[in-house]
């Protein structure tokens, strides 16, 4: 460790990178005060599961945890329910509760995460989700039980396993997007379009290159008007357009801020002791030479490890590339690299047709740049280890 040791750490945000950076720190032997923050009144969990499993009904809310009864996280101190509204003090951070009371550290990692994007139309209506926690989860769940038809707005991968899980439930689906070519800026035209696929083979509907011009009802939803002038019949609106990083609250205390908390390759922020993991966070990324808001469950647990290992002065880890997956219609996508527009993509193996296949993308010089799979875990494996 380093020659200075914190004596109290302050994890600002009960968020997977929050938990992974508490743990982190205890598994390094670190033996400090150690308080975790957290706006909700629920200790961490897994939020993947929330748009799949748990809607479906075939996962609690204990199954969630990620806090399990057989694991020992020692001496946390928990301000659970109260959210941060303020960080003072230039020389020792000092986090500032909703609640009035203040938290005083040596060292914080901002860990806050981000929120559902609203639609820029009236959408207070009853019947109106978005999909972020698992208080919107539970909500969600009750609504599909009675619902029929359902409209989810946003083809992203929250968007797509919505959707997925509707279908499942016997209801009718209809899925809007705004762009041309639904996850064309994530995984390319070509990966773009083979999952947009998905959606039609699966009898969703899906509805590209239009946006939401109203959504009409009383006090519940009965419709949404596109931008095209159809009108969707709707008992459900699903409303899955990005996310927004929760850094308002910091908003008197110079930090720099750019979509996210902008830090360094070790997420140091411009502040001395304050750190910023997560969705939050907008990392130096040095390969690509750009600051980067990875929104991924793998990134939000990697950067919460690795930035406790900084914290404490210990040697960086090498940082995989990025991964991601996705599980949609009883698939399971997998994505890891970086893509750029103009790299080489091809199919190596399987056949889209049948769902099961692995694709490449390569630069001009024939290096490997990112690998994606469907179905096909095993071959995937093998393409990830040859990424730098």
């Amino acid at each position: 460790m380093s020659s200075w040791v914190p004596q109290h750490i302050a994890i600002v945000g009960a968020s997977l990178a929050g938990i992974s950076a508490t743990r982190s720190l205890r598994t390094h032997g670190y033996t400090g005060k150690v308080t975790v923050i957290g706006d909700e009144i629920h200790r961490p969990y897994d939020r993947p599961p929330l748009s799949k499993d748990f809607l479906l009904g075939t996962m609690g809310e204990a199954e969630l945890s990620l806090l399990p009864e057989t694991e020992e996280v020692k001496d946390i101190e928990w301000r659970l329910g109260a959210p941060a509204v303020g960080l003072g003090d230039r020389d020792r951070p000092t986090i500032h509760l909703g609640d009035g009371r203040a938290v005083e550290a040596d060292v914080a990692i901002l860990a806050t995460g981000a929120r559902a994007r609203a639609l820029p139309v009236r959408s207070d209506l009853a019947g109106v989700f978005t999909l972020r926690g698992l208080s919107d989860a539970v909500a969600l769940r009750q609504a599909l039980l009675t619902a029929k038809k359902v409209v989810v707005v946003g083809a992203g991968f929250i968007g797509a396993e919505v959707a997925s899980s509707a279908v499942r439930l016997g209801l009718e689906v209809t899925v809007v997007e705004a762009t041309r070519s639904p996850l064309a800026n994530v995984l390319g035209a070509e990966l773009g379009a083979l999952c947009a696929a998905q959606h039609h083979r699966n009898g969703v509907r899906l509805m590209a290159g239009v946006t939401v011009e109203e959504l009409i009802g009383d006090d519940c939803i009965e419709g949404v008007i596109m931008s095209d002038g159809t009108l969707l019949p709707a008992d459900v609106v699903v409303v899955g357009i990005g996310a927004t990083p929760n850094v308002e609250w910091t908003a008197d205390s110079g930090l720099s801020v750019d979509d996210g908390f902008v830090t360094d390759a070790s997420f140091r922020t411009n502040r001395d002791n304050v750190y910023a993991v997560g969705d939050c966070a907008r990392v130096y990324d040095e390969l690509s030479g750009a600051h980067v808001r990875n929104e991924h469950w793998s990134s939000a647990a990697g950067q919460g490890n690795a930035v406790a290992r900084v914290v404490l002065g210990l040697p960086p880890l090498q940082r995989p590339a990025p991964y991601f997956w996705s599980h949609q219609y009883g698939r399971t996508l997998q994505y890891a690299g970086r893509r750029s527009d103009g790299d080489h993509f091809e199919i190596v193996e399987g056949d889209p047709a049948v769902g099961k296949f692995v694709a490449r993308f390569s630069d001009a010089a024939g290096k490997l740049k990112a690998v994606f799979a469907m179905d096909s875990a095993k071959a995937f494996a093998g393409y990830r280890r040859m990424l730098v």
